[in-house]
């Protein structure tokens, strides 16, 4: 686990909450977090928009509050301001109903007709705790201003988007949202990461050291959080000192397996082998060449090949059929200890018994499923990350649930949210280049959690470097360009 103070951390409703208690506490007040939050928004908004009509929806809370302070900010720079709010003026409490009596126009009913004239809306109707659906009335006047084009700035998070899980309650997409310290889970996991459009992470004052008390076990993907951990060369290292990685391959589909191998090959594992049925052996060695293939003849040959103590990493799963081979190839895996990757069929195979793969896994253990392959395990229910986390806690496997908001999850309960995949990833083979890359850093010693949280943020990475018309095998040859940067 770590503090809140790393800039990667992704902080739960609660413990933003909390936050902003202990820095009432060490002395800022909360009048004055409301202030800083509010002239952030228009500061931000004037940094992107020209003077124009406004219209400011406020809410009965402190999101509402925060809109009061931009609605002033900016009608102090010169913009057209109108207020509209959700209830009685003199309902609100607190902090809201300091800022909102210094807010010199008027305040009206929040309809549609507050946004006549606008060119702009600011929603600070509903922030980041909100639990249930939007009323009509609310969505009603949002969609209005979509309809009619307006861009809209949201406070915190659009409104009827829910922090902690992402989850949309009625929201409306927003141009811009200005989110206050430290991003929330709900920022980066679909749909509320769409909702959001471009989001600015503002800073209000919170101290650091009250951040420092604030303990963190969900972050934002990123290299400063593994990059110093990546495998690194040495001028003394030999081939077998890289790692040498194991692949199980499938016949008659034998695409998807040597995609895998490749990837693993080019993120770095010193050796690369696959082991293959005989029939499909030479549509194996016709298409690799640095790769190794290895025949199997009989089941029994997987196991003995695993005797050879110098792989130091295994996958299964892509092509490798949904049958009782590859069940029994991705059991003799588990069962020696090494890190072992399980993707696509090798998950499959134990959709009507997975306890049984739950008992097997011994050492370090990888489940790569897309949510179709995730629902023949696990319980389906809930929110993306909560899932995530619930599934690698039964299983004692490391789960990357895929996807644009791909979440890795681990059993001791730290979760991190990946968001640099580009929607070019969409293509058939992707997954299994991310499995081969999970495994050719597994193959150099690299922490499961680590090496699945790089995998995922380097996959996306090369993806963005390519561009349109990406396909799966384009990968594995994008990955160096990727770890120039990196190293």
């Amino acid at each position: 686990m770590s503090r809140g103070s790393d800039t990667t951390a992704l902080l739960r409703v609660g413990q933003m909450q909390e936050a902003d208690r202990l820095t009432e506490a060490a002395g800022t007040s909360r009048t004055d977090l409301m202030q800083s939050a509010g002239a952030a928004v228009a500061r931000e908004t004037m940094a992107r928009w020209s003077a124009r009509p406004v219209a400011v929806l406020c809410g009965p809370g402190n999101n509402g509050g925060d809109g009061f302070v931009a609605a002033s900010v900016l009608a102090s720079a010169g913009w057209p301001v109108r207020v509209g709010l959700t209830g009685p003026l003199e309902a609100l409490r607190g902090d809201a109903a300091f800022h909102a009596a210094r807010w010199k126009g008027p305040v009206e009913p929040l309809d549609s007709s507050v946004l006549q004239g606008a060119g702009l809306v600011v929603d600070a109707i509903f922030g980041a705790g909100l639990s249930r659906p939007l009323e009509p009335r609310v969505v009603s006047v949002l969609q209005t201003a979509r309809e009619r084009g307006m861009a809209v700035v949201a406070v915190d998070v659009p409104s009827g988007v829910m922090g902690d899980t992402g989850e949309s309650l009625g929201a409306v997409q927003a141009a811009l949202t200005v989110t206050f310290t430290r991003k929330k889970p709900g920022h980066l996991l679909l749909p509320g990461r769409d909702l959001c459009g471009a989001l600015v992470v503002a800073d209000i004052g919170t101290p650091a050291s009250v951040l420092e008390h604030i303990d963190v076990d969900t972050w934002q993907n990123d290299p400063a959080r593994w990059r110093h951990r990546l495998p690194q060369l040495e001028a003394s290292g030999n081939k077998y000192s890289r790692g040498h990685a194991l692949l199980a391959g499938g016949y008659p589909t034998t695409g998807a397996a040597r995609m895998a191998a490749r990837a693993a090959a080019r993120v770095g594992a010193g050796l690369t082998t696959i082991a293959v049925p005989e029939r499909g052996l030479d549509v194996y060695a016709s298409a690799l060449t640095s790769i190794m293939v290895r025949p199997l003849a009989v089941a029994s040959d997987l196991p003995r090949l695993l005797e050879d103590r110098r792989f130091s990493a295994c996958l299964i799963g892509p092509g490798a059929g949904v049958g009782p081979q590859t069940r029994e190839h991705a059991l003799a895996m588990l069962g020696s200890g090494r890190p072992v990757v399980l993707d696509a069929d090798a998950i499959t195979v134990f959709a009507r018994d997975p306890q049984a793969l739950f008992t097997a896994i011994r050492g370090p253990c990888v489940l790569t499923p897309h949510e179709g392959e995730f629902a023949r395990l696990f319980d389906a229910s809930a929110d993306k990350l909560t899932r995530a986390r619930r599934a690698s806690r039964e299983s004692g496997a490391l789960i990357v649930l895929k996807g644009a908001d791909t979440v890795i999850a681990a059993p001791d309960g730290r979760a991190i949210i990946n968001a640099n995949a580009p929607p070019t990833l969409a293509t058939g083979g992707s997954g299994d280049v991310l499995g081969g890359m999970i495994l050719g850093l597994l193959a150099q010693g690299m922490d499961a959690f680590d090496a699945a949280a790089a995998a995922v943020w380097m996959h996306g990475a090369a993806a963005q470097d390519f561009g349109p018309g990406l396909l799966a095998e384009d990968l594995p040859d994008l990955l160096p360009g990727v770890m120039r940067r990196l190293a």
